[in-house]
């Protein structure tokens, strides 16, 4: 069950929302002179450095039981290695305004993967609504990519299998990473993704003769300080006392940061189409937090009594 909200919670949660949306601009800054794995590697290695001097500062204990180590490589993989250089790939030929819309249907994946994993989250009337209202929201989005605009319906695709392995990855954590204190999950899925970038750039790619200018090393640093770091370590103190459905409502944010720096920043296009297409998509991650339509329709859990 999720813990009652305070007042630091919801300041955590704009944080967070600050930290993830503005990430989707400073990929789009330091894109160009990267490789994907190497541009995921290089944020990810600055990440887990801060990530393990705030562990080490803190005197926090390292768990000892193999199997835990299993279940953080797993989350490593699917929580951030794959949205990663998904979400860093399609920045390529995607505006970062629509990179941060895309991938922000993860609460509409996330509450269809609790409802079956998960036996405390069962799916609700209001959960199916805001699949639907989020659905036709993303296909109106999604629609600008097919009438001659410079968005790649394939980087499309990329970003919506992005929202979808975040979900993935909230709910797995849920489900098999409890009783960790935050910064273990946090510090370790982060190391371990770094590891694998790390090779993966080696292997494909030649990091070596990148020639970044100062604008994408400070977008790296951004990347890896906050959006690699301390925004994990937020992510999992929510995802501790909100649950994975509700940690994820930090989706609304994401669009609303991602859209306003993408046009102050970057000059990228707003349309009728793309607002309505974003109030959409944020109208069904609001509907799947709805107290009203709280009748249970499928799923494991057991119904919740109103208070």
């Amino acid at each position: 069950m999720s813990e009652p909200t305070s007042r630091i919670d919801w300041l955590i949660f704009v944080a967070l929302g600050f930290m993830w949306g503005s990430s989707y601009l400073f990929i789009k800054l330091a894109v160009d002179d990267f490789g994907t794995f190497t541009l995921v590697a290089l944020r990810l290695l600055v990440g887990s450095a801060l990530l393990w001097i705030v562990v080490r500062l803190a005197g926090q204990a390292i768990p000892r039981d193999p199997r835990v180590y299993r279940h953080l490589v797993v989350m490593a993989v699917i929580n951030i290695t794959i949205p990663f250089l998904l979400i860093t790939w399609a920045e390529q030929s995607v505006d970062s305004s629509l990179a941060a819309i895309l991938t922000a249907p993860v609460p509409l994946f996330a509450i269809v993967l609790s409802a079956i994993f998960l036996s405390d989250e069962p799916m609700r009337v209001n959960g199916l609504v805001g699949l639907f209202v989020g659905f036709v929201g993303v296909v109106i989005v999604t629609s600008r990519g097919l009438t001659g605009g410079e968005s790649s319906i394939v980087g499309e695709i990329a970003l919506l299998g992005a929202a979808f392995s975040y979900a993935a990855g909230a709910v797995y954590t849920r489900k098999y990473v409890r009783g960790l204190p935050p910064m273990i999950p946090a510090v370790f899925q982060v190391t371990f993704a770094a590891i694998i970038t790390v090779i993966l750039a080696l292997l494909f790619e030649q990091p070596w003769n990148s020639r970044p200018d100062g604008q994408s090393v400070f977008a790296i640093l951004w990347l890896g300080v906050l959006g690699s770091g301390l925004a994990y370590l937020a992510a999992f103190r929510l995802l501790a006392r909100w649950g994975a459905t509700r940690m994820t409502l930090v989706a609304y944010l994401l669009p609303v940061v991602g859209i306003v720096l993408g046009f102050l920043v970057l000059q990228e296009p707003i349309d009728a189409r793309l607002i309505l297409g974003t109030a959409l998509v944020i109208s069904g991650v609001g509907l799947v937090n709805s107290r009203r339509g709280r009748r249970r329709v499928f799923g494991r859990g057991q119904p919740v009594q109103a208070a």
